[in-house]
């Protein structure tokens, strides 16, 4: 499968079935086990970047949520007084988005929401942030989407992935790393690595890391500075 395909399941999963099943997910109704067990591995991940983040003062801090889904991240960096630009390639996430930002901020001028492919994003900030994006993607486009994110980045960048181990590898052989092939897009996982020389090639260096690991829910989390 093409790069271009890949791009395109993203797109139309998270315009359509896809979109329905994870605003559940990264909502607080009523979801199953298999749904309450991810959405409690993606909340420790964002919490751990806020904690992060917390080191410096956020108020007027300029930052891109790349991948942003509904916002689960962007909005409290807003409310903690981050200026915030986040974008999706789905447009459905983007809207719901829009409309949890609007139960909480008076205005509609941060966090600014756009429906964008990540490739195309433009503009400079002192923090760039993608979490759970590039398992999407194989390994040639993972690269060339880090490389643009760290175009954009003046001071730091902090990237989400699923690990490329053994056991992983396996359950994701077997058909467990999802609980379903039909309720998500391909499956990237990628090696810690080669994440590293990737931004390491763009003049950043890693200066933490964190495993978020649940029972359907692996990701490994950098920050990384110039």
């Amino acid at each position: 499968m093409n790069v271009a395909d890949d791009k395109t399941i993203v797109k139309d999963y998270f315009n359509s079935t896809g979109f329905d099943r994870w605003k559940r997910i990264y909502g607080d109704g009523e979801v199953n086990k298999v749904q309450l067990d991810i959405r409690n591995g993606h909340q420790q991940t964002v919490e751990k970047v806020i904690n992060w983040l917390r080191d410096d003062n956020l108020v007027g801090l300029s930052i891109c949520d790349a991948g942003c889904g509904v916002g689960s991240l962007s909005i409290p960096l807003a409310e903690a007084g981050a200026r915030v630009y986040a974008s999706d390639i789905s447009e459905k996430m983007v809207g719901e988005a829009k409309e949890r930002a609007k139960s909480i901020f008076a205005n509609n001028d941060n966090p600014v929401f756009d429906v964008q492919d990540l490739a195309t994003l433009s503009g400079k900030y002192h923090t760039v942030i993608c979490l759970d994006v590039l398992i999407h993607y194989p390994v040639n486009e993972a690269s060339e989407m880090i490389s643009h994110l760290c175009s954009l980045a003046e001071s730091r960048i902090i990237l989400s992935f699923a690990p490329k181990t053994f056991a992983l590898s396996l359950l994701k052989k077997i058909g467990s790393f999802f609980p379903g092939a039909s309720k998500a897009t391909r499956a990237y996982l990628h090696s810690e690595t080669d994440v590293v020389k990737f931004l390491q090639a763009s003049g950043f260096s890693v200066k933490r890391s964190s495993m978020t690991k649940t029972r359907f829910y692996f990701s490994r989390l950098l920050e990384a500075t110039r």
